[in-house]
């Protein structure tokens, strides 16, 4: 069969696997500035970004041979990465559940939101703040609230130990210091 009468798929299949999976029963917790930052994202995309494309498509369209034109099979693609990104977050932001861990200031229990200094056994020191799976960037010591580290460090106090599983074998943390961002006051 010739390639010119295959089909191309939009890709819908690949929402639901590039959704990172939440147990069964659970919400899906996000800090305020986190859902911020996800629905700025959304408003971009459809206000702006989709619009500029939609717009590229059009007039390259309009330059009539379709299969060889650069603009309108490069746009088609940038839409269709548009329109599944909308509908991922369009998803994720109607099941968030925003949680300020502001709310834990001055605890010293970990919860979500916490930043948490711990010690493994090795004696190395390690800060890590627990935040929701949408939001995350593990380069600036963020860590998922349903990730094996964030699981074993919730609910525990300072002065704690836990224990960890990891890839190495069974480690147990120390828990030095748990801080909370400071409430916001109202002017």
């Amino acid at each position: 069969m010739s390639k010119a009468f295959t089909k191309e798929t939009d890709g819908d299949d690949d929402d639901e696997l590039s959704l990172p999976p939440l147990p069964a029963g659970t919400k899906n917790y996000i800090t305020p500035q986190g859902y911020q930052r996800l629905r700025a994202e959304l408003l971009h995309l459809i206000d702006t970004e989709r619009p500029k494309i939609v717009e590229i498509v059009h007039w390259a369209a309009s330059n009539g041979d379709r299969s060889e034109n650069g603009d309108y099979l490069y746009g088609k693609k940038r839409l269709r990465e548009i329109d599944r990104r909308i509908r991922f977050l369009t998803k994720r932001l109607d099941i968030a559940e925003v949680a300020d861990p502001s709310l834990h200031h001055g605890n010293d229990q970990v919860f979500f939101g916490a930043t948490v200094t711990y010690e493994n056994q090795a004696g190395v020191e390690r800060t890590i703040t627990i935040k929701g799976i949408d939001e995350v960037d593990n380069l600036q010591g963020e860590v998922s609230w349903i990730s094996p580290i964030g699981r074993a460090l919730l609910k525990s106090r300072v002065g704690d130990e836990v224990q960890l599983m990891t890839p190495g074998g069974l480690e147990r943390l120390e828990i030095l210091a748990v801080q909370y961002p400071a409430p916001e006051t109202a002017h």
